[in-house]
């Protein structure tokens, strides 16, 4: 009998209250029988576990129960860990004093000889991205300083994408210009640094996208819309983001299959769309040079519709490459 399994089944009774045997075997990989066991051992413990009457009667622990202090095998602590690190390094968390608090609260819960194992990780790693810092006077590539959301911001508008509830939002638009605005969230997505929320603006009577750092509150007012049946909150915040203005569009031909194409160029590289000579990419580049380059890298033939400048760029590479491939 795996401790590490009973433990875990110990943490849902607790986190999810009512799963029923076969939600409890589903989600621990255990079969139902072992559920069982699991349980017996729980209750041998002294954990009080009380059963659901009926066939679709779940499990819960006795109400006024209270586990321990938090425990972690070897496994979960290095997830923890390592989630600490992946958060601070992409910008992926709401404060740096939050991440470094809770990393001083796990060292302090471990046993001596995983807190050492987990720090020599810590101490060790090593990350082929420079880290992103959203502190103030930072930029991020659209000549703004980079921010982080508030946590409320973003605890508030995830339980509202969850429960299908409207929110209004107190929002700071990058000219500075303060407005409130009804939304009705579909989704949460992280790209790029920064955090987004898109879903349908009662103001505009449309889908809109949102930066979480410029929203100052959020509060939800009630009922709201549930997203369209196959929305992409993730599609939608990357087609938005390539649409800004201060970038310039393009429209190239890729003379290779659409699905190839897909496979190689990130989404937020612009829209594909197949044409008689390939697959049709229109989308928005800040740097044309950039655009060549990246183009060029692909290894497929390509032709240029859209805008002249671009052509200016990919022979300009082309006649870098061409006097450095020189004798």
């Amino acid at each position: 009998m795996s401790a590490a399994r009973v433990l875990a089944l110990l943490e849902l009774l607790q986190a999810r209250p009512g799963l029923t045997g076969p939600e409890l075997a589903e989600r621990l990989e255990i079969h139902p029988r072992t559920v069982r066991r699991h349980l017996a051992t729980l209750e041998s413990l002294g954990v009080p576990v009380v059963a659901g009457r009926g066939r679709y009667g779940g499990y819960r622990l006795l109400p006024g129960y209270k586990l321990p202090p938090l425990m972690l095998t070897g496994d979960e602590a290095v997830a923890v860990v390592l989630g600490l690190l992946a958060a601070e390094r992409t910008g992926l968390h709401t404060a740096a004093p939050a991440v470094a608090s809770a990393q001083a609260k796990i060292d302090r819960v471990l046993p001596t000889e995983l807190r050492e194992r987990t720090r020599a990780v810590a101490d060790t790693l090593g990350f082929s991205a420079p880290p992103r810092r959203p502190a103030r006077g930072s930029s991020t590539g659209d000549g703004e300083p980079a921010a982080a959301p508030s946590a409320d911001v973003l605890l508030t508008l995830g339980e509202a994408t969850r429960d299908h509830h409207r929110v209004r939002l107190r929002y700071m638009s990058w000219r500075g210009a303060a407005s409130e605005r009804e939304l009705d969230p579909f989704g949460l997505v992280f790209h790029a640094g920064r955090w987004y929320v898109t879903g349908h603006d009662q103001l505009r009577d449309d889908v809109r996208t949102f930066r979480l750092d410029r929203i100052v509150s959020a509060r939800p007012t009630g009922a709201g819309a549930a997203p369209p049946p196959g929305f992409d909150p993730v599609g939608t915040v990357v087609a938005g983001i390539g649409a800004v203005p201060w970038a310039t569009a393009v429209e190239v031909v890729l003379h290779a299959p659409p699905d190839e194409v897909r496979a190689r160029l990130p989404r937020s590289t612009g829209t594909l769309d197949a044409h008689p000579d390939g697959t049709l990419l229109r989308g928005r580049a800040e740097r044309l040079d950039g655009m060549a380059t990246l183009l060029a890298g692909l290894g497929w033939r390509f032709t240029v519709r859209a805008p002249d400048e671009l052509r200016t760029a990919v022979r300009e590479l082309a006649d870098r490459l061409a006097a450095d491939a020189a004798p």
